[in-house]
């Protein structure tokens, strides 16, 4: 195999590039944890605002199928922020949030029991995702 000389010139040309490209690569990851930290904190707010309204229920408040319907679409709008992230148990979880707040008719009470869907149980799988993030 022939050997190709490179010149000088060339040489930190390349060095350059993958200088650049080392960088890049840095921020990228950078950023990809900063938006991570920012769909994970949304989970959170997702779980104050769903609880907000169950309390509101609680407290003899009336039902508001516009209320359940923005419940719906944020918590399926967080599963696919969070996919996208590769964060996929959690996604899941909030996915099954998102349908059930649309209708929660087709859920048998066991799926919902195993299914980890709580609030308190998705408010703790994004605040030990968090914790991992700070690390």
């Amino acid at each position: 195999m022939p050997v190709v000389e490179l010149s000088t010139v060339e040489w930190l040309s390349i060095i350059t590039h993958v200088k650049k490209w080392l960088g890049n690569l840095r921020r990228a990851k950078a950023e990809r944890k900063q938006e991570s930290k920012q769909a994970l904190r949304a989970v959170i707010k997702a779980v104050r605002e769903t609880t907000i309204y169950l309390r509101n229920l609680r407290q003899g408040g009336e039902k508001s199928i516009d209320k359940e319907r923005d419940l719906s679409l944020l918590w399926t709008d967080l599963s696919f922020k969070l996919e996208d992230l590769g964060l996929g148990r959690l996604a899941k979880r909030c996915s099954i949030k998102g349908r059930y707040w649309a209708d929660p008719a087709p859920f048998e009470k066991d799926f919902l029991d195993r299914a980890g869907i709580r609030l308190s149980d998705i408010e703790q799988l994004a605040r030990i995702s968090l914790k991992e993030l700070q690390k």
